[in-house]
């Protein structure tokens, strides 16, 4: 692998995990069972992000730059 496409991967995948934890935030400020169930189960807190996005937009834009990376990065 050469090291564009590795720096690529590992910048896709710490966007990922930066939107999670920014969406975990937010769902823990709106609702105590939305965090729970953003902490429990990661693609039910994305499609929470979808419904609130006034309140989970940097989320959102954070994962799918983190897609995008990988995409380019693999």
């Amino acid at each position: 692998m050469e090291p564009v496409f590795a720096a690529l991967s590992t910048f896709g995948l710490i966007s990922l995990v930066a939107s999670w934890v920014l969406l975990l935030i937010v769902a823990f400020r709106t609702d105590y069972v939305w965090g729970l169930a953003t902490l429990f189960v990661p693609p039910l807190s994305y499609l929470y992000a979808l419904f609130a996005l006034d309140k989970a937009g940097s989320a959102i834009f954070f994962a799918f730059l983190g897609m995008i990376l990988l995409f380019f990065g693999l």
